[in-house]
């Protein structure tokens, strides 16, 4: 039986959405990647949202981004490794304390945006931020792009690894996410979205922007909570998944 993961970045508070969709959407999925002030969220939100995750026991990771609020980390900068590095294990030892004062358990860490794409194909900084997380604790699992740089590294220092694939997002030929600055980078065609989803898990395999199918691992899928409709498109894709067969778990 296929069996898939299903996280959802939450806590975005100086973001796309607050606490109130949070708490909608937090029942459809299996892990919660949270923000830990950089790209977005704060303090309170933080422990408001591991406490949320405890409540429908779903898996809390740590979401770090750029250090980059008014562009939600999703603009491209100017970093060596070694920034990586401290940003990273600055942003996971903030969640960590919260977890650790709500009697929690931190599972996994997902990077955010520019990071996430710019450490898909950079291997320095993929190992950065896989050396950050197994310094701070090696049972943590690196959340990646399928097949990008970031999991190798995390294969590399011997850190559990997850590949993650997008339900709304288009793929290039070398399994990167078409850039968002592309007219045909996002899926807005729920039924179209859902067949790329049911492609990757069961048959592992992904159609490109180019018409060329490219083989492909699936762990995780990311289901972007600030979406339109974005409740209703995951429970759409809940009960596809269980009519295919397929086991929603976290990892």
């Amino acid at each position: 039986m296929a069996r898939i993961d299903l996280n959802c970045d939450m806590g975005e508070s100086f973001g796309r959405y607050t606490i109130g969709s949070d708490e909608e959407i937090i029942s459809l999925i299996t892990s919660a990647n949270i923000a830990c002030g950089f790209h977005a969220g704060d303090p309170s939100t933080m422990r408001k949202t591991i406490r949320l995750a405890m409540d429908y026991s779903v898996s809390i990771g740590v979401h770090p981004g750029l250090n980059d609020l008014n562009g939600f980390g999703r603009r491209t900068m100017a970093v060596s490794a070694a920034e990586v590095y401290d940003l990273v294990v600055y942003q996971i030892g903030a969640l960590y304390g919260f977890v650790l004062a709500e009697g929690a358990k931190l599972s996994h860490v997902k990077p955010h945006g520019a990071l996430y794409n710019m450490a898909a194909v950079n291997q320095e900084l993929a190992e950065a931020i896989a050396e950050a997380v197994y310094d701070i604790n090696p049972e943590l699992i690196l959340y990646g792009l399928s097949g990008s740089e970031m999991i190798k590294a995390g294969k590399k220092i011997g850190l559990k690894t997850a590949n993650e694939v997008f339900a709304d997002r288009t793929y290039m030929e070398d399994g990167t996410l078409t850039p968002r600055s592309k007219e045909n980078a996002l899926i807005k065609d729920e039924n179209q979205a859902i067949s790329q989803v049911l492609k990757m898990v069961i048959e592992q395999k992904v159609d490109t922007v180019s018409g060329v199918e490219v083989p492909i691992s699936a762990d995780t899928i990311c289901i972007h909570g600030d979406g339109e409709n974005a409740v209703e498109f995951a429970k759409k894709i809940r009960k596809t998944l269980y009519e295919h067969g397929v086991e929603i778990k976290a990892i």
